[in-house]
């Protein structure tokens, strides 16, 4: 398992209802963002790679994906500075695996 329901917990403070929306926007939206970021990518358009990795960031963060946040944060910083794209190709490669598995994972653990 790749995520934690620490910090979501705490902010929760035994709200389920809470901890389900959260959940559930994070699988409707990430995927979602993860597709429009590969698209970025794959354009070499740094604007929207930029604003998409730091959309990203938070979400996962809120899981406790601390990989996935810094790979979102690389790639953030990338596409604001106008860094090195195979840097940022790389970089998406990993991010999106763990994504992609972390929906995987939550979509079991959540019966959705």
């Amino acid at each position: 398992m790749i995520y934690s329901l620490d910090k979501l917990n705490e902010m929760a403070e035994g709200d389920t209802e809470f901890i389900n929306s959260v959940v559930s926007v994070f699988l409707e939206e990430v995927p979602e963002d993860l597709d429009l970021l590969e698209k970025a990518i794959e354009s070499k358009d740094y604007e929207p790679t930029y604003q998409l990795a730091h959309k990203i960031k938070p979400n996962v963060d809120l899981l406790g994906m601390e990989q996935t946040r810094a790979a979102a944060f690389e790639i953030e910083t990338l596409g604001k500075e106008k860094g090195d794209f195979v840097k940022i190709e790389e970089t998406f490669k990993l991010l999106k695996i763990d994504v992609q598995q972390v929906v995987s994972e939550l979509k079991n653990d959540f019966n959705l």
